[in-house]
């Protein structure tokens, strides 16, 4: 098990490197337990980069784990509110975790910036290797791909 971690990790990164979001990189790697094609993964994903549509909110690879929670721990019979607070729970544990080994899971904190974030400002950087140089967004892809796949190791439940 510790070496399918270590895949879906590298394989996050992977993506994230050949040009995708944060988020269709960490959901991309787990797709596959879940049914859906890579493909399907990174449009599910798509417009939570940058920090949601790029206005620098919840991270990109954060916001994964949540879209993965739902997939693994949500409730599709009738809604109930106990199958809801279970993937709440679930949601919250994964951003804890997130947290505790980034410092946050804002976009705009983990990037550094300071001040308001404009909506219009929707067009991506260029990924080149000063993008990548500068910018810690494959350690939180990575981050994010080894709390997940570490939850799905442990079983743990909320």
């Amino acid at each position: 098990m510790i070496q399918d971690i270590e895949n879906r990790v590298q394989k996050a990164v992977d993506i994230f490197m050949s040009g995708y979001g944060c988020c269709q990189s960490v959901v991309a790697a787990f797709a596959d337990l879940y049914g859906l094609t890579d493909t399907q993964a990174k449009l599910v994903a798509a417009g939570f980069g940058g920090g949601v549509g790029r206005m620098r909110m919840m991270c990109g690879a954060a916001s994964a784990l949540v879209i993965l929670a739902g997939l693994n721990d949500g409730q599709t019979e009738g809604g109930d509110r106990e199958g809801k607070a279970h993937c709440y729970q679930v949601v919250q544990q994964l951003l804890e975790d997130f947290k505790q080994a980034n410092g946050s899971f804002i976009c705009a904190e983990l990037l550094g910036l300071k001040g308001e974030i404009k909506p219009g400002n929707f067009v991506p950087d260029e990924r080149n290797a000063e993008y990548y140089k500068k910018r810690p967004c494959a350690a939180k892809v990575e981050s994010a791909a080894r709390v997940f796949a570490n939850y799905l190791q442990e079983g743990r439940t909320a």
